[in-house]
């Protein structure tokens, strides 16, 4: 066992940590962030509650992935689904919401080398949560550390369908749709369309509120990737959780369709 302390881990997250193979940390790892609703109902409070604290457990889980250095991390923050289905007063909170968690942090990523992205249909956000998204993305857009992405306003069947019209786009600019049906569409074809692009698959996907299910979540990406699942509500996930999601995932062994190293 390791004694060495890692730079801002709590004493918590340092016995967790101290059980991990640095060697063997996911390169990148994505959350389905559930359950603030059912945490704010549990405790007689309204919705917004809950997200109040979700977004701290978001600050609590992204320093901690950063100091132990994972590459990249994405968080599922709001769904195309969510213009519908969630009251309007609701879907206005959580913009404004997004606007102030990202004028706040923003000394938190950069004090701890955090480059932010986004992935989904981010255009058809309100024009004041759109033009914070670019400031918080260009100032941090030097630095070397962590990738912060936030799926906002995404789908992983509205993304397929983007994809898609990206590479018929691409064609008629390009030869003609003539030219696409002589032309083999494959899976790096398609990946190169995707949001995700930049990105590789994720290595770990951790699902908080005991749900099982993907919801709509970079459905092509998680072909092969590990699930976690937790009972924690998303308001109580820190980064002892996401550590106890790496130590689990540690124990697996991945064989991406093929077999175990014992097997014959």
């Amino acid at each position: 066992m390791r004694t060495s302390v890692t730079n801002g881990l709590s004493h918590k997250e340092q016995e967790v940590y101290d059980l991990l193979d640095p060697q063997r940390l996911p390169h990148h790892i994505a959350i389905i962030m559930d359950g603030n609703g059912r945490w704010a109902k549990r405790r007689h409070l309204p919705r917004i509650a809950g997200h109040k604290r979700g977004v701290e457990a978001v600050r609590g889980t992204v320093e901690t992935a950063s100091r132990v250095g994972i590459p990249w991390l994405t968080l599922y923050a709001f769904s195309v689904e969510n213009w519908k289905r969630r009251p309007k007063t609701e879907v206005s909170f959580l913009m404004r919401l997004l606007v102030t968690y990202l004028k706040r942090e923003l000394s938190t990523f950069n004090d701890n080398n955090i480059r932010l992205e986004y992935i989904g249909r981010r255009l058809e956000l309100p024009d004041e949560v759109q033009e914070t998204m670019q400031w918080a993305q260009d100032a941090t857009a030097k630095n070397t550390g962590t990738v912060l992405t936030l799926a906002l306003n995404y789908g992983a069947r509205s993304e397929l369908a983007d994809a898609f019209n990206s590479i018929v786009d691409a064609a008629a600019k390009n030869g003609g749709l003539e030219h696409l049906r002589k032309q083999l569409i494959d899976e790096e074809t398609i990946g190169k369309h995707l949001y995700t692009s930049h990105l590789p698959d994720p290595d770990l996907v951790i699902r908080t509120s005991g749900e099982m299910r993907l919801s709509n979540f970079l459905l092509w990406q998680l072909a092969y990737s590990e699930i976690y699942v937790t009972e924690t509500l998303w308001p109580d996930f820190s980064g002892k959780h996401l550590l106890e999601a790496i130590a689990d995932f540690q124990k697996r062994e991945r064989r991406f369709g093929g077999l175990a190293e014992h097997s014959a």
